[in-house]
């Protein structure tokens, strides 16, 4: 079976969110790529793509969410809110010994924040409490 055939409704899901990219198959796997609006948008793909058990082994993606103006990130936001929602990104490599609520006291000053953490992760984390050394994680903005 082909590989556009295996994820062909992560393709239409993408299609349907109007992504702007391709899913072309090279050399045994299938390369992803796209930009799409929102980090929602982004998440309905990578939920598509992991309805398939071996996708790990078939799949390289590369899904990022497309910069807003600041005229647009600001609409409906107070002006330092619209500030805190795009810092610099912070990323942090797990260590032996880590837990989300330990990386969120280190990070965010609070270890019940580590819901921020995962749901900034959700594209390689299926579950909170299971994260392995080496592992670089996005950190967010303490204000997310």
């Amino acid at each position: 079976m082909a590989l556009r055939d295996k994820y062909n409704h992560a393709i239409q899901v993408a299609k349907g969110l109007r992504m702007q990219g391709s899913a072309e198959e090279r050399e045994g796997k299938l390369y992803f790529n796209g930009m799409v609006n929102s980090e929602d948008e982004k998440n309905q793909i990578w939920n598509a793509l992991k309805t398939v058990p071996d996708w790990r082994d078939d799949v390289v993606a590369d899904i990022k969410v497309a910069a807003k103006p600041a005229a647009v990130a600001a609409a409906g936001k107070g002006a330092s809110e619209a500030v805190a929602a795009s810092p610099a990104a912070t990323t942090y490599t797990v260590q032996a010994g880590d837990t989300l609520s330990k990386i969120a006291k280190q990070h965010l000053g609070d270890a019940n924040a580590y819901m921020a953490i995962f749901n900034a992760n959700r594209d390689q984390l299926q579950d909170p409490d299971k994260i392995r050394p080496g592992q670089t994680l996005k950190i967010p903005s303490r204000s997310q």
